[in-house]
């Protein structure tokens, strides 16, 4: 009895220190703490930026985007391995021929070497803008998912040498060997079809110019990178 007498009036001699004091502590050093302890994290800025150089690369997109693009149905290219969509490259090769052969311009002896070179002019034109420089989804149904990338780029989600970007590379160059038949291998011809069919056509579709972007004042916008 007499040990836990002792205990107990050792614990009871034992200071606590009062709030006040404890308040004054922590309000002490706080003061104390100087600015270079204090580290700041910068934001980071997930939004897509513009770049003002002539040649860029776009980026990746961010985990969100990816996603949006494996779960969503892109309906933008999706008729693109539907069938019958190849046979519209060929009328569109037709009516081309037509419409040049008709054109009151043509009508010289040159006529089916001149029409044949517009022909595949145009369709290289035309190609190039469908599947290149427009970029994004006429479709709001992604969530802006689509919005940096062409059309070219959308194809089966970037897979390169797929049966449709097979097709797409070889059709070009299919219609520039008809074209220099026809226009019975002129030399003015061939080599405006083939720096037509090269670097119109082709080249872009290539691998190595997947994402790539090239800025043309007054034509192209600056590239968007992530």
């Amino acid at each position: 009895m007499n040990d836990i007498t002792m205990n107990i009036t050792e614990i009871e001699e034992i200071p606590f220190p009062s709030s006040e004091k404890t308040e004054t502590n922590n309000t002490n050093a706080f003061h104390n703490l100087s600015t270079n302890d204090i580290q700041i994290e910068p934001v980071k800025d997930h939004r897509r930026r513009r770049t003002s150089s002539i040649i860029s690369h776009v980026e990746p997109e961010t985990i969100e985007d990816e996603n949006d693009q494996t779960m969503s149905m892109n309906m933008n290219v999706l008729w693109i391995n539907q069938r019958g969509a190849w046979l519209i490259h060929f009328l569109i090769v037709i009516f081309l021929k037509i419409f040049f052969t008709l054109v009151p311009f043509t009508q010289h002896t040159n006529q089916n070497e001149l029409s044949w070179t517009l022909t595949n002019s145009s369709y290289c034109i035309g190609s190039y803008i469908m599947f290149h420089l427009i970029k994004g989804t006429p479709f709001d149904l992604n969530g802006g998912c689509f919005d940096n990338l062409t059309m070219w780029e959308q194809i089966d989600n970037g897979l390169q040498f797929t049966p449709a970007r097979k097709f797409l590379i070889g059709f070009p160059i299919c219609l520039f060997l008809v074209a220099t038949h026809y226009s019975r291998f002129n030399l003015q011809y061939f080599v405006f079809n083939l720096l037509m069919t090269i670097c119109i056509a082709v080249v872009p579709k290539l691998p190595w110019t997947h994402r790539l972007r090239i800025t043309i004042p007054g034509i192209t916008s600056p590239a968007q990178i992530s």
